[in-house]
């Protein structure tokens, strides 16, 4: 039978602790000094992700080439039915339409992976987690980050079907790179809340497919907002248009697609834009954190 530890000597072993330098096994660090770890694997996070990216189609033939086919396939698939069947695109002529379908799902599907990829991102790697002594946040950023190189992949294609449909390069297309910046940290922010919850829920990621295609029919990936709901009350019309991957879409979509103006965008988009990258960066780190040392335990 186990004796148990009397005050004197948890007392002693306390003071044992503090003067050569002791802390307690995977103790939760403060917030600075976690940033600070974090930071100092931010080589790992990099190379952990690029792995990740190369091995994820290391097993088909096409290889890397279905980072790009994936995305169109889907956009053909949902040009076919909303587009000629269920007219969608209605008050926009063709060639702006399908710019703003393929744009509406490249820059959805970088936040679904990014979810899908993060409600798995400690579950799944168990073996790392356990083995290893790292800030745990460094898995799911990883997953984000392998995710925008993927989208960077791509984005080359993007190009060429917006130009192929008349919209040229501008200035306005150097507004790609905040609108990127902002989905990625929103995206991380996502990826950090969605992995605490699935460390703790494995069956999180069964639900995740439902939940991120209820998500795509709400943010106006395959039809404007505003035009498909505006015989409802403006509310409706709002709450959809603010939510934040329909946020992240349209400024895309103003970036690159000639036809499409700053009227169909909605009003202050980008502190919107930018408030809901802070709020899902800094709310699900702070999230995340406060788990740090029940990740991989139980």
């Amino acid at each position: 039978m186990t004796r148990p530890v009397s005050p004197d000597e948890g007392l002693t072993a306390a003071r044992l602790a503090a003067k050569y330098g002791l802390a307690v096994s995977g103790a939760r660090p403060s917030l600075v000094e976690y940033v600070r770890q974090l930071w100092g694997r931010r080589h790992f996070i990099l190379a952990f992700s690029q792995a990740k990216l190369t091995a994820q189609y290391s097993q088909a033939k096409l290889g890397q080439l279905w980072q790009v086919a994936t995305p169109l396939l889907n956009a053909l698939v949902y040009y076919l039915i909303f587009g000629l069947i269920l007219n969608a695109g209605k008050g926009m002529p063709k060639d702006v339409y399908i710019p703003f379908l393929v744009t509406g799902i490249f820059v959805f599907t970088f936040t679904q992976s990014s979810a899908m990829a993060g409600v798995r991102a400690i579950s799944g790697n168990l073996g790392l987690v356990r083995a290893l002594h790292f800030p745990r946040a460094s898995l799911p950023v990883s997953f984000a980050l392998q995710q925008l190189q993927q989208l960077l992949f791509s984005m080359i294609v993007l190009f060429i079907v917006v130009a192929a449909f008349g919209s040229y390069p501008t200035l306005s297309w150097v507004l790609i790179v905040p609108v990127l910046a902002l989905q990625f940290l929103f995206n991380a922010g996502l990826a950090l809340v969605v992995a605490r919850m699935g460390a703790k829920t494995p069956d999180l990621a069964q639900l995740m497919p439902f939940i991120m295609r209820t998500w795509m029919y709400a943010s106006g990936v395959m039809f404007s907002i505003p035009v498909m709901l505006k015989d409802k009350p403006g509310w409706i019309s709002d709450v959809l248009q603010w939510n934040p991957v329909a946020v992240y879409m349209d400024l895309m979509r103003f970036a690159l697609i000639d036809g499409y103006g700053s009227k169909n965008l909605p009003p202050h988009v980008w502190a919107v834009a930018a408030g809901w990258a802070v709020l899902a960066v800094a709310g699900g780190f702070v999230y995340f954190w406060k788990a740090e040392e029940r990740y991989g335990r139980g």
